[in-house]
């Protein structure tokens, strides 16, 4: 005995434009294995502290970028849910790398990630040594 099927079409009017999912955040892998390349992609300009993240993918400012960080000399991953906060396009002048700049949230786990940061980088901080930020 075969099922029979029924289906129906309900008349919904024009068609209506599709309404943009918002996307989900890039999952990037960010390791750094020495201090040096910790601090030319530190953003200690942001109050929340963010890094630099080199990639050819297009993003906005304001686009959710998840980061799962690897420091110098510490086996821990630590999650990071940032935003873009400024862009590096490519064939920038002066022959920086394209990429974004990551804002960390303001948040009680992410505050300590900067202190271990900046803890990391100590007197490097004050360098006048060029970075990929600003």
């Amino acid at each position: 005995m075969s099922e029979h099927i029924t289906t129906r079409a309900a008349n919904l009017g024009p068609p209506q434009p599709a309404v943009p999912t918002p996307a989900r955040p890039s999952v990037i892998q960010l390791v750094f294995r020495e201090k040096g390349a910790l601090y030319a992609a530190y953003i200690p300009l942001f109050t929340e502290g963010g890094l630099f993240v080199p990639t050819t993918r297009e993003y906005r400012l304001g686009d959710d970028i998840y980061l799962l960080l690897s420091l110098p000399e510490d086996p821990q991953r630590y999650p990071v849910a940032g935003k873009v906060a400024w862009i590096t396009p490519a064939n920038a002048s002066g022959g920086r790398t394209q990429g974004v700049g990551v804002r960390f949230p303001n948040d009680e786990k992410t505050r300590q990630l900067k202190v271990k940061i900046e803890e990391l980088l100590g007197t490097t901080l004050q360098s006048s040594k060029p970075t990929q930020t600003i």
